[in-house]
């Protein structure tokens, strides 16, 4: 637990208090209170935060920032897709470790969170891990939404699909892309014959009444026949909870492949604009992540969400003369190059 003055008294969920105030954390050691004194170049720690330490490589990583709008926690780095945008390519190495790492860190979740992640890799590549750690959220914060991106492949299997209904979690959305409305095209994107698998285990989950988010990441092998995913969507999936439509994020695979995949905004908004047109017809929500306001035009600018990760969040200087800066989800720090000459900022005074 960060402290900046000595505490009344001791917290029993605290290993150890944490400052950069060498007389204060002088203080709580000779008081026997277990303590570690960090250098001012982590003072962007703050109260309320999970960190993990590591002594054996002296590395800090923290787990949960409550001041960030998003707390996702990665469960493991494998993956049986092999996705050509992939942000975080998938290593096939022993990271089992990690589920311990999370379940220490879930009780210490304020209870009041709003919404945790959990992402990979293939989370349901975990097993029982995986319904363990749902399972943990559910006990530990019961006001907590939690939010899960998957591949959806593991849920083609009914008793799997079915174990994680019975836990009845009490907000529990699955995220699960769907990149065509064909196997060839979601098979290309995925390196893997999964579109069958896919689509059943978004029905599995359904039938078992947990929440499904279809997921779409806009690049040039799936903006084309966006119209014709949506329809897709409205004649076999009209049950989904909501549609998200992402911009592209120039990590991992993303970024070796990204002068491939990148599509101007010019030519991909129409697309966009026709599928959210297609699955508003049969009352699906849809949302729109990762693209800036000042490239949308009317109708996908009220579908838009500032869905970046704040660590991840970045804006030009040109958005600080921006009216509209505190509503849009500005750039991956990875991408904002890309659209250094293509930002119209919107005239009147800056939102703060």
């Amino acid at each position: 637990m960060l402290v900046k003055h000595a505490p009344d008294k001791i917290n029993p969920k605290a290993e150890f208090y944490i400052t950069a105030n060498i007389s204060l954390f002088e203080e709580l050691k000779a008081s026997g209170v277990r303590s570690l004194l960090i250098p001012e170049s982590l003072s962007h720690i703050e109260a309320g935060d999970i960190i993990r330490l590591s002594f054996g490589d002296n590395t800090l990583r923290i787990l949960v920032k409550p001041r960030h709008r998003q707390n996702a926690f990665l469960l493991t780095e494998r993956c049986n897709n092999w996705c050509i945008m992939c942000s975080q390519p998938p290593k096939d190495v022993d990271d089992s470790y990690i589920v311990n790492e999370v379940m220490d860190a879930i009780p210490l979740i304020d209870q009041e969170t709003r919404e945790i992640g959990f992402t990979g890799g293939e989370p349901t590549l975990l097993g029982e891990d995986f319904f363990r750690l749902i399972k943990a959220t559910k006990n530990y914060l019961p006001k907590t939404s939690l939010h899960i991106l998957s591949n959806g492949r593991s849920f083609s299997n009914e008793t799997f699909a079915k174990k994680t209904g019975e836990i009845a979690h009490h907000d529990l959305m699955i995220g699960i892309p769907v990149y065509s409305d064909n196997s060839a095209d979601h098979n290309y994107v995925v390196q893997a014959n999964a579109f069958e698998e896919t689509i059943d285990g978004v029905y599995n989950l359904k039938r078992n009444k947990v929440k499904t988010e279809i997921r779409v990441v806009l690049h040039s092998a799936t903006y084309e026949r966006l119209p014709n995913l949506a329809r897709f969507i409205t004649r076999n999936l009209t049950f989904v909870d909501q549609v998200v439509l992402m911009g592209l994020e120039a990590m991992g695979f993303g970024k070796s492949n990204f002068q491939s995949l990148w599509v101007r905004p010019d030519l991909l908004i129409p697309k966009v604009n026709q599928a959210i047109e297609i699955l508003h017809s049969s009352k699906i929500k849809t949302m729109i992540y990762n693209i800036p306001l000042c490239v949308l035009d009317n109708l996908s600018q009220s579908h838009a969400v500032r869905s970046i990760s704040d660590w991840k969040n970045e804006y030009l200087p040109d958005c600080d003369l921006c009216s509209k800066k505190s509503e849009c989800c500005g750039f991956f720090f990875s991408t904002k190059e890309q659209y250094k000459n293509l930002i119209k900022p919107f005239s009147g005074l800056a939102s703060l």
